[in-house]
């Protein structure tokens, strides 16, 4: 193993490890939050703009993950229909409006918004208007890097009930190249997906501490999960438009 890759593992174990006791507390108030979510029969929507898009896809039809989230996908507010417009929607004001009128966000349900930075326009107004429709409103971002960025501008974490914060600095890149002023190795992706995972494992199994049923996806290949997860699919089916 090079040096850079045993300084980025080092990095990233740090982190999660300091995260067992920083995040602890928002954890476990997100838990309660998702549970009262569910037992009021709403649901638990994921967006992000850019890279943080990905969050909401770790979410979606995952193995081991729960069939009650839903995505948030709109292209042109991510990577794949260009990423150089993407970062020009994810600034625009309005965008985001429609969007959340598309999936009928509600006062029975979660958004979880993802955004590292926590400053860009679009993340910034979900997380209002799904405040201002009386939905629960998560954050998973970067506490650091978000008071970087603002420069007097509103962040998630301002409007959010609950912040995650994944602990990342200013920039997302952790490892500074030896014998230059280059960063690599960005932690946030690893670090949300952590937190992310950790949070829905965490409902599962105070479902089934009350005895409730755990609506969770099987890996395709295993044993008995084409029947398992077409139960499941046929049960969200109207609620989560990507299924």
């Amino acid at each position: 193993m090079t040096d850079t890759v045993a300084r980025y593992f080092d990095d990233i174990l740090a982190r999660l490890t300091d995260l067992r006791d920083t995040a602890a507390a928002p954890l476990a108030a997100a838990t309660e939050a998702v549970l009262d979510v569910l037992d009021r029969g709403g649901r638990v929507f994921v967006f992000g703009t850019g890279h943080s898009h990905t969050m909401a896809e770790e979410t979606h039809f995952r193995a081991g993950g729960p069939a009650f989230t839903v995505p948030i996908l709109s292209g042109p507010t991510t990577v794949q229909d260009g990423a150089v417009a993407g970062t020009v929607y994810e600034r625009l004001s309005g965008i985001v409006a429609p969007i959340l009128d598309r999936y009928g966000v509600g006062d029975r349900d979660m958004l979880i918004v993802v955004s590292n930075s926590g400053v860009n326009t679009a993340p910034v107004e979900a997380a209002q208007i799904a405040k201002d429709r009386g939905a629960v409103v998560v954050a998973v971002t970067s506490e650091t890097y978000s008071a970087h960025a603002a420069r007097g501008r509103v962040r998630i974490a301002d409007i959010a009930d609950i912040v995650l914060d994944n602990g990342g600095p200013a920039g997302d890149a952790a490892i500074a190249l030896k014998g230059s002023e280059m960063h690599v190795g960005p932690v946030s992706t690893v670090i949300g997906a952590t937190l992310l995972n950790a949070l829905f494992a965490d409902v599962a199994q105070r479902l089934v501490d009350r005895g409730e049923d755990v609506p969770v996806y099987r890996s395709a290949n295993m044993e008995g999960a084409d029947e398992i997860n077409a139960k499941l699919v046929a049960r969200y089916r109207d609620r989560n438009p990507h299924l």
